[in-house]
């Protein structure tokens, strides 16, 4: 079921998007900013202007009108890139640095993990692994990885 919004989303000439509110006040630029995004990232979304002001609110993705909601999905999806691990392959060595190698939802990859302080536990047991470029991965539920990455992985725990 589609939420009743009081404005309007399209994007421009230029590609991006563009919010009309309900007084028909135009705001170009706008970008689409998660409150939660790894623990809740279908949840509770702002449409901001380009000065950083929040125009509107959206309780839940999946109740804006389809056409929004893919343009929404679409600005966010070109923003937002936090490859999720779905195996850990191998590790250089146990002492930091080291390289590890990975599969994740993107593709397999490696990276330099610097220390063990560059992994963080999110909510639950949600984690995020921090490369030497800056560039985060998402572990989920270490739980649900296969015990060869589960070993690895408390290596470094």
């Amino acid at each position: 079921m589609s939420a009743m919004i009081d404005w309007q989303l399209e994007r421009n000439a230029f590609g991006r998007l563009e919010l009309t509110d309900a007084a028909g006040e135009r705001h170009e630029n706008v970008v689409p900013v998660r409150a939660f995004p790894i623990a809740a990232p279908e949840d509770g979304l702002s449409l901001v202007s380009q000065d950083g002001h929040e125009l509107a609110w959206v309780d839940r993705l999946g109740d804006l009108p389809p056409t929004v909601r893919e343009m929404v999905e679409t600005e966010l999806g070109s923003r937002e890139f936090v490859p999720e691990i779905r195996r850990l392959i191998s590790v250089s060595t146990f002492a930091t640095p080291s390289t590890w190698t990975v599969e994740t939802d993107r593709g397999e990859t490696q990276f330099i993990l610097r220390g063990e302080e560059d992994i963080r536990r999110l909510a639950g047991s949600t984690m995020l692994i921090a490369d030497s470029h800056g560039i985060q991965f998402l572990i989920r539920d270490p739980q649900a990885l296969d015990r060869h990455s589960r070993r690895l992985l408390d290596r470094f725990l």
